[in-house]
């Protein structure tokens, strides 16, 4: 056993303090790793697949009612649209019962399949949860930690009713919006549209007002634990970098191959 000196005792509480504060602040930090937002993944040549292939950490999908049918498109839809189904929801039920109750042969691998709402919640989301309901498996992370989370985004219902919904959906959230702390908890991630911060177009640095602008909202939503997402953000390499950086969480892109090899 060591024996110190009385006098270096509250010095040592100190160290120790402060290393325990470290610990924690790295947890955090880790917590909210880099993670891949492929936005539109469904006018890609292999929607879907090639985003999952690259282990996006979150795929996106607009999403109408047509007919009596959830279908996918990023204008008003044509007739013969794709839809939900067949586009998202069969191959990740597919995915699950090839990898036994995974979405994925990689242990840690899932994903969050945003759901940007384009038509009434009203009307889509009762679609929305029908169609998951009959696949709890693949898309209830209360009872399979490794299930595909559904995000509600675009046309979100009031926030008042969140908690008014199954556990199966969370919700995506905007920083001007006030949640309390049940509702909170129902919120996945903290988006807004990065044109309202700035106009840089990826080419050099990031003005410094801009930056300054950013890294105010990111501090708000890490200090509600939640990861943040820009949307329209330059779609460049210069620009995921310096954004990671900057302490954006979520890099939104079209780009996912090329996003996520410049991310490693």
């Amino acid at each position: 056993m060591i024996n110190f000196p009385a006098n270096h005792l509250p010095l040592i509480f100190l160290m120790i303090r402060c290393t325990l504060l470290i610990i924690g602040w790295l947890v955090t930090v880790s917590g909210m790793a880099q993670k891949i937002h492929a936005h539109n993944d469904y006018v890609q040549p292999r929607p879907f697949m090639n985003a999952y292939e690259q282990r996006a950490d979150y795929i996106e999908a607009d999403v109408w009612l047509q007919d009596g049918r959830l279908v996918v498109s990023h204008d008003k839809p044509q007739a013969g649209a794709p839809t939900l189904d067949s586009l998202y929801l069969k191959p990740i039920a597919r995915l699950f019962s090839q990898y036994s109750d995974k979405v994925s042969p990689v242990r840690d691998y899932t994903f969050g399949l945003v759901i940007d709402v384009k038509d009434s919640p009203a009307e889509v989301l009762p679609k929305l949860l029908a169609a998951l309901q009959e696949r709890l498996t693949c898309f209830n992370r209360s009872a399979n930690p490794k299930a595909v989370q559904i995000i509600v985004s675009g046309n979100r219902p009031k926030i008042d009713t969140y908690l008014d919904y199954p556990l199966l959906l969370q919700f995506d959230g905007r920083p001007s919006e006030v949640y309390d702390d049940e509702t909170l908890k129902r919120v996945a991630l903290i988006s807004d549209n990065f044109r309202s911060y700035s106009r840089w177009d990826g080419t050099g640095e990031l003005p410094d007002a801009d930056r300054d602008k950013l890294k105010r909202v990111i501090k708000r939503a890490h200090s509600d634990n939640k990861p943040i997402r820009f949307w329209a953000i330059p779609d460049t390499p210069n620009a995921w970098k310096q954004l990671k950086k900057l302490g954006v969480d979520i890099i939104n892109t079209d780009k996912v191959t090329e996003a996520t090899t410049a991310m490693k």
